[in-house]
């Protein structure tokens, strides 16, 4: 997957997703590009290094993912416990969409109990 295409279904998830590039200030993140809803991040990558595509996942499976996907591994930055780097020029196109779109879902389920804005997916 692309950049373009990865940009385009992260957005395509919900009209409230919105798209950052939450760290500025630091030189060596500049091209980190955020996806969020109701506030939070659900996805994030370097725009130039579609090696390290970072998503939420349920701690219990992480292990699994990894030992079942070559393309999957810890989050360079992030933590370990609840999220995951994924390599999309080797993932199954599917799989990254499926681990992107349950990402997106854990974080709008979460915020949306605690009062946040509504998603509409």
């Amino acid at each position: 997957m692309d950049i373009e295409e990865l940009r385009r279904y992260c957005l395509s998830l919900s009209e409230e997703t919105e798209e950052k590039f939450p760290f500025q200030q630091f030189k060596a993140t500049r091209d980190v590009l955020a996806f969020y809803i109701n506030g939070h991040i659900f996805c994030y990558f370097d725009i130039n290094d579609l090696t390290h595509v970072t998503v939420k996942c349920r701690p219990e499976k992480v292990t699994e993912l990894i030992e079942q996907h070559d393309f999957i591994d810890h989050p360079y930055n992030g933590n370990a416990k609840y999220w995951i780097s994924i390599d999309a020029l080797c993932a199954d196109k599917q799989i990254l969409k499926k681990l992107i779109k349950d990402s997106f879902s854990l974080v709008a389920d979460k915020y949306n109990k605690m009062g946040g804005r509504q998603n509409k997916n």
